[in-house]
């Protein structure tokens, strides 16, 4: 088919449509609010890093790192905590002779020891107590043994920094050097620490904090690798117990504005230099714990080391940190990979990660990417919801989302890079929730205008699928192959002569009603009532099979219906049908401020005049050549060869008698072969033999034929007395409209 010209006036491009707009606009809010709070999907990113973690943890290795463990068998052994310092002082020395590399404490020693000897010592002297020691008194005093153990030992004291107190914490132990800014401006800021006892810190020669970075759930994903306390930088446990290890001095900060690094945006941390490691961190300086579980990680309980149960050979060279998974201490912290896991395991995990250097990493140009690539899958979204149905966009939404999922998970697996597809799904979402309703509610208008406006001219069926492309109800038209047909009452005007209006008005409804309903069960769409006349036309708005066939079957249904009405009338009613069939330009038509759904052409003219000539011959269907050549099987004898007004071209005209049971019967067929040797003979222009076989045909002529061998009759007379000039052509021309 074809679309009828533009006219000059038609707009070039469409005007977008009202979900086009609210699409894009709601794309361009969702990804402004993302670009300004990027944290704000952490409440679903989170637990998703989560996930692919649980899925792939890190590979597990042969760690640098063990854990001697305060264990509930060590406190039920040992007795409740805190011990004594002289028994940390037996753990420290066993540890430093059994060669490991650096001990590390996820402890605190803030208080001195209430089970010192020596203090006991002191307090019995106090109450006018005699006592002499044949020891050296430093011996008695626990406090003084651990920290001469500490002074021998390679061994990181630990302290927790907290916004809960104001103390300040003692200097670091470890120097730090700058590679750009200076760092104070974005690493997390503590008000205080719980420090140790200063005997302590002196002795030991490293001290790192081991205060978590929880987030709103208390998952432990990032631990700050260095931390600000009264404007004092500290390194974490983890890295300072590397540090021990390798005999490094101290820390290289390096941020995002150093002149290697490019500089750009707002400064930074980007990585952490820990004697011949690099770390990779967060701008705030947040390290991304990527879990393995550790499972091949030597756990000593504390106990066996201190009674000398334990095999030590297998800690030279290690890593050790103490600390606790008794439920009693308080140490105990949900992860990625477990509800409940030992704190000390945490720091543990962040060693064995950075030795091994695997490390989860979320790129500078993640979230620029990201952003971009969701721009351009809810523009996909939603051009594919505009135009497309539900169904379609749904699936649409679904691939856009899962490829944003697998994206991130293809990154998380292969890369080990964390690239946030939350954002993108929530977006995608929000421009499908807004989307859909939006488009359901104008299609449900317009389907129901739709059927507002064709539920009197079209089937219901028809309405339905018309319903399904209201677009067709643009204001336009298009070139389509239609069959048009054409009814009218015969002899209307002395039918209604000495009517009333309302006798006259009853008339015509009851006629057209039936006939109405014969055309909507066939099909058809009704183009208008005029006066008593019906216009109706197959295949358009939407595409109807063998419709030329379906608009004969209708006409033959019309007649038997007003036979059907004559059965109750003392006045019987005869009405004429014209069929055509060729190319037309459909659509809707009219004003832009009022238009109806019709069809114009020449093919819809010549239905016109074919259902005028109904007259003329005297037969109630009348069918042009065009139609008669698509439909097979119904019984149709050629009316005759006529030029119509207004039309150059002849056109074979043919009555339609009956259906296949007609057609197909004994007395149809021979009288269809007398007609044609009839019609043969007159075409040749032998006209007294045609006049002898019209005599013999009516013999048998029906009454629907009467008419049609009364006007050949008259012809044959005249024609006979007045033989035509020049070539015969046995076209008639019909002199009016």
């Amino acid at each position: 088919m074809k679309r009828a010209p533009k006219s000059s006036g038609e707009r070039r491009f469409p005007r977008p449509s009202a979900t086009t707009l609210a699409g894009v606009l709601v794309l361009f809010l969702c990804l402004g609010l993302w670009r300004a709070f990027p944290a704000s999907t952490d409440i679903l990113t989170n637990p998703l890093f989560d996930a692919y973690q649980r899925i792939q943890p890190r590979p597990t290795t042969e760690p640098p790192v063990a854990v001697v463990d305060i264990d509930e068998k060590s406190i039920a052994e040992l007795g409740q905590w805190p011990w004594s310092r002289d028994v940390i002082a037996q753990m420290v020395d066993r540890l430093t002779q059994s060669g490991v590399a650096a001990i590390g404490f996820d402890i605190v020693f803030s208080e001195p020891d209430r089970l010192s000897l020596g203090k006991a010592v002191d307090e019995l002297r106090k109450r006018g107590a005699s006592i002499g020691l044949s020891a050296d008194a430093a011996q008695l005093d626990s406090d003084q043994v651990l920290a001469g153990s500490l002074s021998h030992a390679n061994a990181a004291v630990g302290l927790a920094l907290t916004d809960e107190r104001d103390e300040t914490p003692p200097e670091a132990k470890a120097g730090f050097a700058f590679g750009g800014g200076d760092p104070r401006a974005y690493l997390p800021q503590f008000a205080g620490a719980v420090r140790n006892l200063d005997i302590f810190h002196k002795a030991a020669p490293g001290a790192g904090f081991f205060s978590f970075a929880t987030s709103r759930d208390h998952v432990i994903r990032t631990m700050p690798l260095a931390a600000i306390a009264a404007d004092r930088l500290y390194p974490a446990l983890s890295v300072e117990a590397l540090r021990l290890a390798q005999g490094a001095s101290g820390f290289v900060i390096r941020s995002n504005d150093a002149s290697s690094e490019g500089g750009g945006g707002r400064p930074g941390m980007s990585a952490m230099r820990v004697g011949e490691l690099t770390v990779p961190t967060g701008s705030d300086g947040r390290f991304r714990v990527y879990y393995s579980g550790l499972s091949k990680m030597p756990v000593i309980s504390a106990a066996d080391l201190i009674r000398g149960r334990a095999d030590l050979t297998e800690l030279e060279g290690l890593i050790v940190l103490v600390g606790t998974s008794a439920v009693g201490l308080r140490d105990i912290v949900a992860t990625p990979i477990s509800a409940a896991m030992p704190g000390v395991n945490v720091h543990a995990e962040i060693i064995d990660q950075i030795v091994a250097g695997v490390f989860l990493q979320e790129p500078d140009w993640a979230q620029g990417a990201t952003l971009l690539v969701t721009f351009v899958a809810g523009v996909i979204l939603i051009l594919v919801a505009s135009h497309r149905s539900a169904l379609a966009s749904t699936l649409v939404f679904t691939v856009l989302a899962s490829l944003s999922l697998a994206a991130s998970w293809f990154a998380f697996s292969r890369a080990q890079y964390l690239i946030d597809p939350v954002g993108a799904v929530v977006t995608l979402l929000a421009v499908f929730l807004v989307l859909i309703p939006l488009r359901l509610a104008l299609e449900n208008r317009e389907k129901q205008f739709v059927k507002k406006a064709f539920g009197r001219y079209l089937a219901p069926a028809l309405v339905e699928r018309l319903a399904e492309e209201p677009k067709a109800l643009e204001l336009g038209g298009e070139t389509r192959h239609l069959t048009v047909l054409f009814s009218d009452i015969r002899g209307f005007t002395t039918l209604s002569e000495g009517m009333d209006p309302q006798a006259l008005t009853s008339l015509i409804n009851d006629v057209l009603t039936p006939l109405t309903d014969v055309l909507l069960t066939r099909e058809a769409t009704i183009d208008k009532y005029i006066g008593d006349a019906i216009m109706a036309f197959w295949n358009a708005p939407l595409d109807i099979e063998h419709h030329e066939e379906k608009a004969c079957r209708a006409a033959l249904d019309m007649a038997r219906a007003v036979e059907r009405l004559n059965e109750r009338r003392l006045v019987p009613i005869r009405i004429g049908i014209g069929i055509n069939s060729g190319e037309a330009c459909v659509g809707n038509l009219g004003s832009a401020q009022r238009f109806s759904y019709s069809a114009l052409g020449d093919s819809v003219n010549l239905a016109s005049r074919i259902e005028s000539l109904t007259k003329l011959y005297g037969v109630t269907i009348a069918v042009s050549e065009f139609t008669r050549q698509a439909v097979k099987g119904l019984a149709f004898l050629e009316a005759d060869f006529v030029r119509v007004k207004g039309r150059s071209t002849p056109v074979r005209l043919y009555a339609l008698l009956g259906d296949e049971a007609v057609a197909e019967g004994k007395a149809f067929r021979g009288l269809a072969q007398r007609h044609q040797a009839f019609l043969d003979l007159y075409r040749t222009g032998d006209f007294r033999s045609a006049h002898d076989a019209l005599a013999a045909l009516r013999l048998h002529e029906t009454a629907e034929l009467a008419g049609l061998y009364d006007l050949y009759a008259e012809r044959l007379a005249t024609l006979t007395i007045d033989p035509p000039e020049g070539e015969w052509d046995g076209v008639y021309v019909a002199r009016s409209k």
